[in-house]
């Protein structure tokens, strides 16, 4: 009788485990049928919570800031920050450094033989036409100071490289009339922008072009912070400019049907807290929590064929000077940081000459000098010149050597995101960084490494190999309208496999942009 009894327990368990079973299938394949639906219906599935069950994180959310509201903050965990030695820390200093450049090859989707407005020779005022691509002739590109253009360098195939121009002690402008933004139309808006030079700040995503003024975009969006390596403080730059800002804003805003958002931090939420004509979100989380492209994806999403333009903060206050005064003055706080014999931050000009802003700077030859932050930064020489948003130069040693079984023997501390050094046990510890690799490109082998660099809810390994195999369907189901190489960069440097995800990420957008 005992053993009956027992039999009928067991079949009564195996009955109830086997419901609950049926139960959890059931609830598993509803839920993802919802999330599937909600994502066909263009319903905001990062921000919204479509799930049957509430998720872990709102059961653990972190608490709002007395600054911000809810809705309006986002922390992120996914992500890392970089330490690197040679932080700036302190007051601005001022640097007029006597040669300037503005880039061609700064302004996507433009050819690479404009058509020169100027010679070798010429003199021009800041905020002089100096050249416009042939197919947008409407568009001009604009001198950043007054001189004399002393140089024009060709790269391959004779495509112009850089417009050098030697600057004026004395700085002239070329004064634009100031518009009255309370009354004038969106088109006379922008025939001004376009003349004045302000136009090429505009970056249309996707693809990361120069703005389309035929498009009216979803919305716009603007970063105030950035999370990089050795990036410079926001606060430096946003300092005595509040009308700028807001004037900027005010720009931009009268360009969207849509709405103007602007994102910043705990550290600038006093400088954004009164601006008008705005939407504004604060971020929390590691790098690249500042980049614009991880904010679009956390407030508003690209889907399908949506078209958002963004601007940097740099070029907001540029804007809003510039509607102001009639003056183009696009200055920049620049960081100078890493292996320099004192770390700190200068103000410039837009595409400052690199070796003048690094003079006596240097401590040893065997050195990388790189225009941007150590992640998505180009290599440079002290004969060029920063790019059209550079704000920061990182110098770090040349990491020519060959390093025989590195990994095997950790003896120098480097940053890295595994726990193959202890790094994690020291979480203020900052490095002194070399460009070597350490290690060579080998077979690209899924990890999940990039989906916890990168806070998004896209599958950047597999979006990889879509671009690889040329799977155009496929690169635009996996999000790649939503990416720039910024986005991608840290993904790059956790990669075990050693893939250039930057380069590759481009590919994959040029392909995709030809089929349109």
């Amino acid at each position: 009788m005992l053993i009956v009894a027992y039999q009928s327990m067991l079949q009564i368990a195996l009955l109830i485990i086997g419901g609950l079973v049926f139960i959890a299938v059931l609830t598993s394949l509803a839920d993802n049928l919802i999330q599937i639906e909600a994502k066909k219906s263009g319903i905001d599935t990062v921000n919204t919570n479509m799930s049957i069950w509430p998720s872990f994180g709102s059961l653990f959310k972190p608490a709002t800031p007395n600054f911000t509201t809810a809705s309006n903050f986002h922390k992120l965990r996914k992500g890392h920050d970089i330490k690197l030695e040679g932080q700036p820390e302190g007051s601005v200093d001022s640097n007029m450094v006597s040669r300037y450049s503005v880039r061609p090859q700064n302004f996507r989707g433009n050819a690479p033989i404009p058509k020169m407005l100027v010679e070798v020779g010429s003199e021009v005022k800041a905020g002089e036409p100096l050249f416009f691509d042939k197919q947008s002739p409407d568009i001009k590109y604009v001198a950043p100071v007054s001189g004399e253009v002393i140089e024009i360098r060709r790269g391959a195939k004779r495509s112009i490289v850089d417009v050098v121009i030697l600057a004026d002690k004395d700085q002239k402008h070329h004064l634009s009339d100031t518009p009255n933004l309370s009354d004038i139309s969106r088109e006379d808006l922008i025939k001004y922008l376009q003349s004045s030079g302000a136009w090429s700040m505009l970056v249309q995503r996707p693809f990361g072009l120069v703005a389309d003024p035929s498009i009216t975009p979803r919305d716009i969006f603007v970063s105030a912070f950035d999370t990089g390596p050795l990036a410079p403080d926001p606060s430096l730059a946003l300092t005595g400019r509040s009308g700028d800002l807001q004037e900027g804003i005010n720009v931009l805003s009268k360009l969207t049907d849509g709405q103007v958002y602007l994102s910043g931090n705990k550290a600038i939420s006093t400088h954004l807290s009164g601006v008008d004509n705005a939407d504004i979100h604060y971020f929390d989380g590691p790098h690249p929590a500042g980049n614009v492209g991880i904010q679009i994806h956390h407030i508003k999403p690209i889907k399908g064929a949506d078209v958002v333009w963004t601007m940097s903060i740099d070029d907001v206050l540029t804007l809003g000077n510039l509607v102001t005064t009639g003056k183009y003055e696009p200055r920049r706080i620049v960081s100078i940081g890493g292996k320099v014999k004192q770390p700190k931050y200068v103000e410039t000009l837009q595409g400052a000459n690199v070796g003048e802003l690094l003079s006596n700077q240097l401590e040893e030859d065997n050195i990388r000098i790189i225009a941007g932050d150590i992640l998505s930064g180009k290599a440079v020489t002290n004969d060029d010149f920063l790019n059209a948003n550079d704000d920061q130069i990182t110098v770090i040693k040349e990491g020519n050597y060959n390093e025989p079984f590195g990994w095997l023997l950790p003896i120098k501390p480097r940053p890295s995101v595994s726990n193959t050094f202890p790094n994690f046990l020291f979480p203020d510890l900052t490095f002194d960084v070399d460009s070597n690799t350490h290690g060579e490109e080998r077979a690209f082998v899924v990890t999940g490494q990039y989906e916890k660099m990168l806070p998004m809810d896209i599958y950047p390994q597999h979006l990889m190999k879509a671009i690889m195999t040329g799977n155009i369907e496929r690169m635009e189901g996996l999000g790649i309208n939503e990416l720039l190489e910024e986005d991608i960069a840290l993904a790059e440097f956790s990669c075990t496999s050693k893939q250039p995800l930057q380069s590759i990420l481009r590919d994959g957008l040029d392909m995709l942009r030809e089929q349109l």
